[in-house]
């Protein structure tokens, strides 16, 4: 391991490098073997080393893997065609390279569609506290964290942020364009929403021309079971962004939108979205997920995580005080934030990746193809992680 970095310390970094991984395996430089309960903070849904992306992703290089978007991808529309026949959703779609972007690009969406639509400019967006939409400028304002926003400012103006989604419709007002949530807040602390809540909110937002903007970027792509989260709630947004679990591991976002013609040529662009090797990655996780989740195995394999986490839960009730999210995006809330630093640094002595959500939730964000014999290994070294703390 590297004693001094040259990379600028942005982030808190576990003192490992991993060289390879199989399936939901990790291997560190020393043979190490490890459980991967996080993939990568839910980016690897296929798992690591997926034999059909990356015999796609080799073709790829081989022919083609970039020209710019001044030209037909053909990958890439393939993979637009795809994202609208598995949401569901009549939508177009513009391709970037993270959630960040993708959440740009809804932004932009939604202030060119209020300079269109009604006699007062309509810019303001409502978003949730405790939300997270990502670090750049626009987004880090977005977020509805305070701690988020200091350092950085200026920030464009026009969030405004609700303590919940009750609050949301008393903050409505002539300027108001768009509300943008997670159904599940991920960073936040693994919350779902009221599935009945977001119904009427959704309803509420479309009878006064408000665009309901639905973050997927750690919920998409089959994380809760669905295409989307917005599927499960049986909701129609009027936006939705992905990116992570979209790509396997390359990096990609994505904005969808039935809006179809709000933006036009030269109001959005990005020089690396959607190329060839990126969007020939998303075509691959998208076929292989589906069909893995009309096989049956994709449900099965939830239901079992969900059986196994729940055992765990409560053998140790004295440590942990509630289970919440669903799919494979879930948490368990820790008595105490000492509690839930130590248990993920004695996992990881163990061989078993977690991650930390909000203040006190240990996060599970396992690859989509999870065996089951790899379930049972990493509750199994949680289990041992318990009892050395």
């Amino acid at each position: 391991m590297l004693k001094k970095s040259s990379v600028m310390p942005t982030y808190a970094r576990a003192d490992i490098s991993f060289k390879s991984g199989v399936g939901a395996k990790l291997y560190d430089v020393n043979d190490k073997e490890y459980i991967d309960f996080t993939s990568g903070i839910g980016v690897s849904s296929l798992g690591h080393a997926n034999a059909a992306l990356t015999s796609a992703l080799k073709d790829q290089v081989d022919a083609i893997l970039h020209t710019s978007n001044l030209y037909v991808i053909e990958p890439q529309e393939l993979a637009a065609k795809k994202l609208a026949k598995l949401s569901g959703y009549d939508m177009v779609s513009f391709f970037g390279n993270s959630g960040a972007e993708a959440n740009e690009g809804a932004i932009k969406i939604a202030r060119k569609y209020g300079e269109q639509n009604g006699e007062a400019k309509r810019y303001k967006i409502i978003t949730l506290e405790h939300s997270f939409h990502g670090r750049t400028i626009t987004t880090v304002k977005a977020t509805g964290q305070e701690s988020m926003h200091n350092y950085f400012g200026p920030f464009p103006d026009g969030f405004v942020y609700a303590s919940n989604i009750d609050e949301i419709e008393s903050l409505v007002d002539d300027h108001t364009v768009a509300v943008m949530i997670e159904l599940i807040q991920g960073e936040g602390g693994v919350q779902p929403i009221d599935k009945t809540k977001v119904q009427a909110l959704a309803r509420y937002l479309k009878s006064k021309d408000i665009l309901l903007i639905v973050d997927e970027v750690q919920t998409g792509v089959y994380r809760t079971g669905e295409f989307l989260a917005s599927n499960v709630y049986e909701i129609e947004p009027d936006i939705v962004t992905l990116a992570k679990g979209l790509g396997g591991g390359i990096p990609i976002g994505v904005v969808m939108t039935s809006k179809k013609e709000v933006m036009s040529a030269g109001d959005h662009g990005s020089t690396f979205g959607g190329n060839y090797l990126s969007s020939t990655a998303a075509n691959t996780v998208m076929d292989t997920l589906n069909v893995y989740k009309d096989s049956g195995a994709l449900d099965e394999h939830f239901i079992y995580f969900a059986d196994q986490m729940d055992l765990f839960y409560k053998a140790h009730s004295d440590i942990f005080t509630q289970s919440v999210g669903f799919g494979l995006m879930r948490g368990l809330r820790v008595k105490d934030a000492q509690t839930l630093g130590s248990l993920i640094d004695a996992a990881r002595e163990e061989g078993v990746m977690v991650l930390k959500a909000g203040r006190n939730t240990l996060r599970f964000l396992p690859p989509l193809t999870i065996t089951k014999g790899e379930i049972d290994e990493g509750f199994k070294r949680l289990e041992i992680a318990l009892g050395s703390l």
